[in-house]
């Protein structure tokens, strides 16, 4: 059984400069004048605070991207310090912790994400992914949950909800929640061979046999190997259609 996941991809925060119009003649001119040039020293000092922090989360990410997973870890530390609302920067600090396998760290970071913005679905579905890396698949699958109900389109959330469904021997859901997968994006080979992993538990040949061979049309040559040593296929491997497919 494969689990997905992907890092965030988080883009570059856009900065708005407030002009200064001009204001009508009174009696009041220019104590509104100081007021206007405090608001806007005011809105240039967050912006420049913004540019640090979102300088040091692009290096994060760069560091993160080149698997450098310490750097990377105290780059994102660095644009929380200047900003400790920066959601994205504690997602992706949990998604290097992750890749140490500081799993109890990522999950404190992933919560400080969901703290600051519950509805930002890439932090409920790295939390789902760790979980899962856990073994708490339970907890996972409401990670899921929420990251779907957030993002209902969100393709790998349902494909390893499926995951999490089929390690709770809950197969039927599991088989919904892949192909719900499928009618977001037909062509992702990891969906198809999870279901066919969910089937060949279920001991049901024909079916499991079906989906592995539309993820082998997908991506040729990855899930022939695979599947000759995945124990999820233990007891359909002596059949002879599946011993056919193979080949």
């Amino acid at each position: 059984m494969v689990c997905w996941r992907c890092f965030v991809a988080s883009g570059f925060i856009t900065l708005l400069t407030l002009g200064c119009g001009d204001w009508a003649n009174s009696a009041g001119k220019n104590s509104r004048q100081v007021v206007q040039e405090t608001n806007v020293a005011q809105l240039f000092s967050e912006a420049e605070t913004t540019q640090k922090a979102e300088k040091f989360f692009q290096q994060g990410n760069f560091f993160l991207n080149s698997q450098r997973y310490k750097d990377a870890i105290a780059a994102f530390e660095q644009a929380i310090a200047i900003k400790p609302q920066f959601a994205e920067a504690w997602i992706n600090r949990g998604n290097a912790l992750t890749k140490l396998q500081h799993y109890q760290e990522a999950l404190a970071s992933y919560d400080q994400a969901i703290a600051i913005q519950p509805d930002r679905d890439e932090a409920w579905y790295n939390k789902g992914n760790t979980l899962n890396t856990l073994q708490r698949y339970q907890e996972a699958l409401v990670s899921y949950n929420r990251a779907i109900a957030i993002k209902s389109d969100k393709y790998e959330a349902w494909i390893n909800r499926g995951i999490a469904l089929t390690k709770l021997q809950r197969y039927q859901e599991a088989i919904a929640s892949y192909d719900r997968a499928i009618a977001i994006k037909p062509d992702k080979d990891l969906a198809y061979y999870n279901k066919a992993c969910t089937y060949a538990l279920q001991n049901k040949v024909e079916l499991a046999a079906e989906n592995l061979k539309k993820a082998m049309k997908l991506v040729p040559g990855k899930y022939e190997k695979l599947a000759k040593t995945d124990s999820d296929f233990n007891k359909v491997r002596a059949n002879r259609r599946f011993q056919e497919l193979l080949q």
